[in-house]
């Protein structure tokens, strides 16, 4: 096999862990995370595509939903049935009060979800996405109130959701939370383990000192990502190189001359170290006797699960983790496409939610979705166009779950909270849904306010999320 500049610059990249320095985090940010010694952990699904909160969260007493499906017909009559209100799965939240006469449902595709909802572990939170400052029809239409730049846009929606900051954003609210706990000396303030990823992570889990640790898919997570694509193996010329390698950057690598160099031999060398800690922990790992469907998700979540099972070993008690799916840009084919979709999310977080209770992490452990927007109420034929608010779950022992909690809006078109076309203007910011995410997970709110800048331009909300 001839290694060629590309591999060489594929494997250095896949394989380059960054280094843990506490540099870079004023001192005032680092007392309150010191006191923790528990395990703590979030998990971010992330949801490529824009996820039709229309139909995860359907609206069910009679009225909404005639209102609903009037505006919905040529759409749903492609569903054969799936979405008739007699096949809808009803929630009965413990905070339905909040609602009045309203009435809301999962679709069938979920019936593994509204049972862990119903035993109390997982809560919706609804019409959430990227926003500058509060805002409503009227200040949409007049342009008169700031907007969270490119509305709309895959790339930048899916940025902003991560970094608060469109395409091109450097750090992400996760790599700053982890920032925050390093530098108060969780996990001995390294930061390898810290900040995980099992799919393409965006900004998200990179911060000033933290970037994130590639999980491999295949049961060995560490040197493979230097033995080929999906740990597929290496043979002759690259395997030389490498074996080479290990000992030219270890001698070589913090003395060279050129800075660019030393950087890249350095990471090289942590990244060989890393993945030599984690492969000798997933050596040790418990075997989980959950089952995790085959589909991508679910053998993420299962790499996840394993990864938890060996924190220990990593001496990692606060860990944060990006995994991710796609498909959810339904803009034709919905139909078809949606039900299979929203079925694989079912099927896999219900697995999560078991190997959680398997490991006794369900009360440590914390799993939110999220995705580029939601999507427009009306239809454009077989299906639905870029929106901006969304429907979000979130998974966990801890969780005040058998709720729906924020404000959902009517389903119905020219209310205050429509953008057009049945585009949801987000009555929660993202900010305001991960502020809740990292007071659970041990920061102060001080830490929180620095990982997210324009928290402030909210008015403080009690999102009660947590037990």
């Amino acid at each position: 096999m001839k290694l060629t500049r590309r591999d060489f610059l594929r494997y250095s990249i896949s394989s380059s862990i960054a280094g843990a320095s506490l540099i870079g985090l004023p001192s005032s940010l680092t007392a309150h995370a010191a006191q923790t010694n528990d395990y703590k952990a979030l998990v971010c699904v992330f949801l490529f595509g824009g996820v039709d909160g229309h139909d995860l969260l359907i609206p069910y007493d009679v009225s909404s939903y005639n209102g609903f499906a009037n505006i919905r017909q040529s759409l749903l009559n492609t569903y054969g049935g799936t979405r008739s209100r007699e096949s809808l799965l009803p929630l009965s939240p413990d905070n339905s009060a909040h609602f009045g006469s309203r009435e809301f449902a999962l679709p069938p595709e979920m019936p593994l979800l509204k049972s862990v909802f119903d035993q109390g572990r997982v809560a919706i939170v609804s019409n959430v996405g990227p926003l500058v400052e509060p805002l409503n029809a009227q200040g949409f239409a007049s342009g008169s109130a700031k907007l969270p730049p490119r509305l709309f846009s895959h790339n930048d929606q899916q940025s902003i959701w991560q970094a608060s900051a469109p395409e091109g954003a450097q750090f992400g609210w996760g790599g700053l939370f982890a920032d925050a706990m390093l530098a108060a000396g969780a996990n001995n303030g390294i930061g390898e383990f810290t900040t995980l990823a099992t799919a393409g992570v965006g900004p998200f889990l990179t911060g000033n000192t933290v970037s994130p640790y590639q999980v491999s898919l295949n049961g060995s997570a560490g040197i493979t990502a230097l033995e080929g694509p999906n740990g597929g193996g290496i043979g002759g010329e690259l395997s030389g190189f490498i074996a080479s390698a290990r000992e030219i950057f270890r001698a070589q690598g913090s003395q060279h001359s050129n800075i660019l160099a030393q950087d890249i031999a350095n990471k090289f060398q942590k990244g060989i170290d890393a993945n030599s800690v984690f492969d000798a922990a997933r050596a040790t790992a418990p075997t989980l006797t959950t089952a995790f469907p085959e589909s991508s998700l679910g053998s993420q979540l299962r790499a996840v699960a394993q990864t938890m099972s060996i924190r220990d070993s990593l001496s990692a008690n606060r860990q944060i983790f990006f995994v991710g799916t796609g498909g959810f840009d339904t803009h034709s084919n919905q139909a078809a496409d949606l039900p299979a979709l929203l079925s694989q999310l079912d099927s896999a977080l219900a697995a999560f939610d078991s190997a959680m209770i398997e490991l006794g992490l369900s009360q440590n452990v914390t799993t939110f979705t999220a995705s580029d927007f939601g999507r427009t109420l009306t239809v454009n034929g077989d299906g639905t166009d870029h929106g901006w608010g969304g429907n979000q779950i979130v998974m966990g022992g801890a969780v005040r779950g058998k709720t729906i909690l924020g404000e959902v809006p009517p389903a119905l078109l020219g209310h205050d909270l429509d953008a057009g076309n049945g585009r949801l203007i987000p009555t929660l910011a993202v900010e305001q849904f991960a502020a809740p995410l990292g007071k659970w997970w041990g920061l102060s709110d001080i830490e929180i306010r620095h990982a997210l800048p324009t928290l402030g331009n909210f008015d403080a909300v009690n999102l009660s999320l947590f037990n």
